[in-house]
């Protein structure tokens, strides 16, 4: 049993003992607030910890689980069984609401976004008095009841309270998965690649915000029957701002992480009650002191289980060999406009790469060569024109999509996060293929030496590698490669070429940018010489050198 099960095991017995024989009424009630933390917490890292967005609404969901269980609860005596799930319920609809609009927000605007709901929510609950009891709130909500049993205060509450508690961990857990947790890990770290990878960035943010407003429904509805009473301070950005630190403290990632987060930061004001108004000042260091010297919370000072490493088979391969894909279609772009405000990126870009071809791209900086593979590979829209893959139009794909139907890409800069090794990379990439072959693949390109290795860890050279290996890793049918011979030397060079080379032999059509003219001379079979969006020359490579027009715009002379 790894350390941080050991210790969740451990605690869990050592509250059990401590609530049973020697905590106070009052006691039990910090301690059935913590489990109802617990679950608040579990539900926001999903959101703030794996997805990696600050979503300032988890106090909202909150208190709509608070209000649903309060009004029905008070108004109309319904039980438990039916205020619950509906709580969980209202909390998900108003998710699902307002995630069109607020998903699509990044960074700060997402925080602003999400903190608006709060604000909107508590104006709700302040101003509609017949429904909410405005400013009051409701009194008289009913306790916990399951058929005939009524659950008292104190350790009858307290045990339910944890026992539910203890299936949002199990619920959690198998929500993240290894695979799915590394996705996670690409969308936060490299949000870039996310798409390269066939991940759909967008349905994994999804079903985060849905998690947490769901966990934090629940947490809601378990602090109305704890408190038997529902005010606006169920909504007021104290709840986000200790459920904010709660997770920072304990961790964003695990399920230690909330129990630590929450028992501490449940039972901080007790312990320094004699402080006053100087708490929050505690609570401030505390909160700093984490971030600066445990930025992964309490729980990443804890030693993780080394997990064994299993690969789906042994056998080895050669460069060029593939496991089963489609390398017969042809990519066909035709006549591709994109504008950046008053830049014309693209204009009227068309191209055609078949199956083996190498495909050259040069231009001097902004002739837009970055920007017809953003097209390409769904990045970026165009303005006008269109992309045929074998005959499918993806001109409105999204990127993923594009990826998993065999069109794929490498970055300028190495698009790998730094904490995932070098195996996992080449998993997450294979992961929707039926059956693969991680081993095959690292063998291919000579990684196997590194293959456990983080690749925050790894040199340059081999980063590029990894990078070229996990897009062929996606077996595709066009390889789209951005400067892959940046930053190498002229021997690692000549070994990104010999893989083009002997890729290109099994089929895989590839699209080459590059500035190093002499790396791609003798390797490709066709080049093309972009200038202010433009195609100017396109050719064999010394067609297209000795271009008199190619000669000027990229060379800035009138002979080589």
């Amino acid at each position: 049993m790894s350390s941080r099960r050991s210790l969740l095991v451990v605690s869990v017995a050592g509250l059990a003992i401590y609530a049973l024989f020697f905590a106070s009424s009052y006691d039990q009630r910090l301690l059935t607030l913590s489990g109802v933390y617990v679950i608040l917490v579990l539900g926001y890292q999903f959101i703030f910890g794996h997805a990696g967005a600050l979503s300032l609404a988890q106090g909202a969901f909150f208190g709509v689980g608070a209000y649903t269980t309060g009004i029905l609860g008070s108004q109309f005596g319904t039980e438990f069984l039916l205020t619950f799930p509906l709580s969980v319920a209202m909390a998900t609809i108003v998710a699902v609401l307002i995630s069109i609009p607020i998903l699509r927000l990044q960074s700060h605007y997402f925080a602003l976004a999400t903190l608006a709901l709060s604000q909107l929510l508590l104006l709700i609950a302040v101003n509609w008095e017949p429904v909410t009891g405005g400013a009051n709130g409701l009194s008289g909500v009913p306790p916990v009841t399951l058929l005939d049993w009524k659950l008292s205060r104190g350790l009858p509450l307290l045990a339910f309270v944890w026992t539910i508690a203890g299936l949002a961990m199990l619920l959690a857990h198998f929500q993240i998965s290894a695979a799915r947790k590394a996705a996670f890990t690409v969308l936060r770290e490299t949000p870039l690649a996310a798409a390269a990878f066939g991940i759909d960035a967008s349905m994994l943010r999804f079903r985060a915000f849905l998690l947490s407003a769901a966990f934090g429904g629940a947490a809601g509805a378990l602090f109305v029957h704890t408190n038997r009473v529902v005010s606006p301070e169920t909504l007021g950005f104290g709840v986000m701002i200790t459920c904010l630190t709660m997770t920072v403290v304990g961790g964003r990632f695990g399920l230690v992480g909330a129990v630590i987060g929450a028992l501490l930061l449940t039972h901080l004001p007790e312990w320094f009650r004699g402080l006053d108004e100087y708490y929050l000042v505690v609570v401030g260091i505390l909160l700093l002191a984490t971030v600066i010297f445990a930025p992964n919370g309490i729980e990443g000072l804890i030693p993780a289980a080394k997990t064994a490493r299993t690969n789906r088979a042994s056998t080895s391969i050669g460069v060029g060999k593939t496991n089963t894909t489609d390398r017969t279609r042809d990519l066909i772009a035709s006549n591709l406009s994109k504008r950046y405000g008053g830049v014309q990126a693209l204009d009227s870009v068309s191209l055609h790469l078949r199956p083996g071809d190498i495909v050259g791209v040069i231009g001097p900086n902004g002739a837009g060569k970055t920007t017809l593979a953003n097209v390409l590979s769904g990045s970026a829209s165009s303005d006008a024109g269109s992309v045929m893959l074998g005959g499918r139009d993806i001109t409105t794909y999204p990127p993923h999509k594009i990826a998993r139907l065999g069109l794929t890409r490498t970055f300028q800069t190495p698009q790998l996060p730094d904490n995932l090794s070098v195996q996992d990379i080449i998993e997450i990439a294979q992961s929707e293929l039926p059956a693969y072959n991680t081993l095959a693949a690292l063998q291919q390109f000579g990684l196997l030496a590194y293959a456990g290795m983080p690749c925050g860890t790894i040199a340059h050279g081999i980063r590029r590698r990894v990078e070229i290996c996990r897009a062929v890793a996606t077996l595709p049918s066009i390889l789209i490669l951005d400067e892959p011979g940046a930053g190498l030397s002229s021997d690692e060079q000549s070994e990104i070429g010999t893989l083009c080379t002997a890729l290109a032999e099994t089929g895989l059509g590839i699209l080459l940018i590059d500035h190093n003219v002499e790396f791609m001379r003798t390797l490709v079979t066709r080049m093309i010489c972009m200038e202010s969006g433009r195609i100017i020359a396109d050719g064999t490579a010394a067609e297209t050198l000795a271009n008199p027009n190619v000669r000027d715009a990229y060379f800035g002379m009138t002979g080589l």
